[in-house]
């Protein structure tokens, strides 16, 4: 192993646009969404879209500043740059927190989607599985991790769109449902669009907000990108719309030839939603769509937190052995180290299997909204820095300026009083709360220890 090496440029354009697809569109959609329209009814819909345009403030924010200094670290290094120090290590470490949290829902789910083929096996084992396997992946080189993850998310990408179709084929023309067209009524029959009023759609935001979660490793490929210039913007400004048509076109499909309150959480909506129209060999299908999916989400969640830690231990936040780098450019300890801490989710499985993905989805949610809020933060500091004419010379620059930051940053403000509002998510913000001052204990006690070094 060389700790001398840098990281390789070995991600193109296809490369990053479908590792933000893979990781964004994932246990949130496949999985989480269950929650998520049982709390709003049909009006979750319109929670996406406002989820979406939020999400789509927060990489264009990354995008300005990964656009004019792309380094591995990311928004980590901006908020160190841009706000001080112990910004970017609560920043740096609750990305790794969030990812990890993610990670860990993303193995429970994919636990729970093996468990529809083999109920007879218990969910650890096949959590256990995947880390090794996902350990792997992760120590070959970047290219070859960009090109199974382009693929991982070209199946379940592909598998929606069809999904999509054959949905509007069941709505219309009622194919594969006796020739009997569902049309798209469920959508106000079961209590209205607003079936548990305009309260149930604001509830249901905290839900969404970690469906979208993950969005900000656009910003971490930078570092390995081949020619950031070209590919982050494309990327940025090409995944919210898509996921807005993944997401709003998917459950539209879903509660149109589904009730929606009878979509439970005992798998994927996707899957149970064709087992209700009698389509059981569809259904097996989806169901190998979303294990990839989850595959493919934990992949992406390995490779951010790596990557990370990698910046972090760059800038003297994290231990220095994580910029130790194999020969192909790999932080292998870091990878290790991720994997070792999944360990934990088929631990987790094992001692609290039925409860697991909603405590940590909602734990993930706080992370990933802290994260978020740095961002923007961080994005207003630069701006800060810059005269008229840096801003109008900034490659990428964010619609609106600063205003757009702002009202995202109020939005996501908004989005931590939820959890603490809802009385199952509460918890959570009691946990991130004190997350956050045990980071700030663990930089007070390795402030000192450096001052007595000296």
């Amino acid at each position: 192993m060389d700790s001398t090496n840098k990281l390789k440029r070995g991600l193109s354009t296809r490369h990053i646009r479908f590792m933000a697809l893979g990781s964004a569109i994932g246990t949130g959609l496949f999985y989480g969404s269950a929650d998520a329209i049982k709390i709003a009814g049909p009006s979750v819909l319109l929670a996406y879209i406002i989820g979406g345009i939020a999400a789509y403030i927060i990489m264009r924010a990354l995008g300005e500043m990964s656009l004019h200094h792309p380094v591995t670290g990311s928004f980590s290094r901006y908020a160190h740059d841009y706000l001080g120090p112990l910004a970017g290590f609560i920043t740096g470490w609750t990305y790794c927190f969030e990812m990890l949290l993610v990670a860990i829902a993303d193995v429970t789910a994919f636990g729970i989607y093996m468990s529809v083929w083999f109920p007879m096996v218990d969910n650890w084992v096949w959590v256990l599985s995947v880390v090794l396997i996902i350990c792997a992946i992760n120590l070959m080189s970047v290219k070859v991790f960009g090109e199974l993850e382009f693929w991982f998310s070209f199946i379940k990408v592909a598998t929606i769109i069809i999904m999509i179709i054959a949905g509007i084929g069941i709505i219309v023309w009622g194919i594969g449902n006796g020739g009997q067209p569902t049309g798209i009524s469920n959508l106000w029959t079961y209590g209205g669009f607003f079936s548990n009023g305009w309260i149930g759609t604001v509830l249901a935001l905290h839900m969404v907000m970690f469906a979208y979660g993950g969005i900000e490793i656009i910003g971490i490929t930078a570092g390995e990108a081949k020619d950031p210039e070209k590919s982050i913007p494309r990327a940025i400004n090409s995944v919210p719309l898509r996921i807005l048509v993944f997401y709003v076109g998917t459950l539209f499909v879903i509660m149109s030839i589904y009730p929606w309150n009878q979509v439970g959480t005992e798998g994927s909506p996707f899957v149970m939603t064709f087992q209700h129209m009698g389509i059981t060999v569809a259904a097996g299908i989806l169901n190998f769509v979303v294990i990839t999916a989850s595959i493919s989400a934990i992949n992406s969640d390995v490779f951010g937190v790596g990557r990370m830690l990698y910046g972090m231990a760059q800038q003297g936040n994290a231990p220095k052995a994580f910029t130790k780098l194999s020969s192909k450019g790999i932080p292998w300890v870091t990878v290790i180290i991720m994997t070792v801490a999944l360990l934990l989710a088929a631990y987790l499985n094992y001692v609290m299997p039925k409860d697991v993905f909603l405590v940590i989805a909602s734990l993930a949610t706080f992370a990933t909204v802290w994260v978020w809020i740095m961002i923007l933060l961080s994005q207003i500091a630069f701006r800060r820095r810059l005269s008229a004419d840096e801003v109008k010379k900034l490659k990428f620059r964010m619609p609106g300026g600063v205003t757009t930051t702002v009202v995202g940053l109020v939005f996501l403000l908004f989005i931590i009083g939820l959890i603490g509002y809802y009385p199952q998510t509460r918890i959570s913000l009691y946990v991130g709360c004190g997350w956050i001052i045990l980071l700030l204990l663990a930089w007070m006690m390795m402030r000192r220890y450096l001052v007595a070094k000296k």
